[in-house]
């Protein structure tokens, strides 16, 4: 039975993947861009959506600053290119979402979901390369994840271009990790810090998404002061540094 748990994540990935593959396409909401924040700071449209995204290059400069030179310590050695492609991810999220919440519509939410995946993918690859995969293979899966990650959001633009969005692929790349990692790091017994400040930050992310889909109810209860996107990037970037902090907690150690 022990020896069976190892297919766990394989048969989630499997099965998610089929179950995608039935529903059919999944389209993104026709109102998709009619944030609630329409708050106006030194000129900036939607300053709190566009602002809110700071935190995103904060976390990710840290990260690097921190860990480049630690790129060798056995700590990060076995992920540190997924986790590499995660932390340039979170910058260029940044970048792309600020680029974005600036004139909301679908050629600039191309730029907006591209680095989004990456960071999904090289998170995902850096934990899989930790705990399940043979190190050898760390590189090659980290490049086919990218490659994913990348057609993934192709595929969603192509598709919105012919009047007939689908986010599955994308949507997909979002679910994994939060399942995965927590199920490779308990199969392999990954050190308990790092199953509580991954979990946590999975939580967070969690929360996020939930407030994401309560842009205007968070505004309206916070009597204008905070939207549910805007607290979606504030949680979505405190989920990052907990990686983060993790990540430069084991060179310390």
């Amino acid at each position: 039975m022990k020896r069976l748990v190892v297919y766990l994540p394989a048969l989630f990935t499997l099965l998610s993947g089929l179950a995608m593959l039935v529903h059919g396409p999944i389209g993104q909401p026709v109102n998709y861009h009619a944030f609630a924040d329409h708050t106006d700071f030194l000129g900036i449209p939607y300053a709190n959506d566009v602002l809110s995204n700071l935190g995103f290059a904060l976390v990710g400069s840290w990260g690097i600053l921190c860990l480049w030179p630690q790129r060798q310590h056995p700590a990060l050695l076995a992920g540190r290119v997924g986790y590499g492609v995660f932390l340039i991810g979170l910058i260029l999220t940044a970048l792309g979402s600020a680029y974005y919440h600036l004139a909301p519509d679908n050629d600039r939410l191309l730029w907006d979901r591209l680095p989004i995946a990456l960071a999904c993918a090289g998170l995902l690859a850096g934990a899989w390369a930790e705990t399940a995969l043979p190190k050898r293979y760390a590189l090659v899966a980290t490049s086919l994840l990218v490659i994913y990650a990348i057609a993934s959001v192709l595929w969603w633009y192509v598709s919105e271009l012919n009047g007939a969005g689908d986010l599955r692929p994308y949507l997909l790349l979002q679910i994994l990790p939060i399942v995965l990692i927590p199920l490779w790091q308990a199969i392999y017994r990954s050190p308990l810090r790092d199953q509580l400040w991954f979990g946590a930050a999975f939580l967070l992310y969690v929360f996020a998404k939930l407030a994401e889909l309560n842009d205007h109810e968070l505004l309206a209860m916070s009597h204008g002061l905070l939207s549910g996107h805007t607290l979606k990037h504030l949680l979505a970037t405190a989920a990052a540094a907990a990686l983060v902090h993790r990540l430069i907690e084991r060179t310390r150690g």
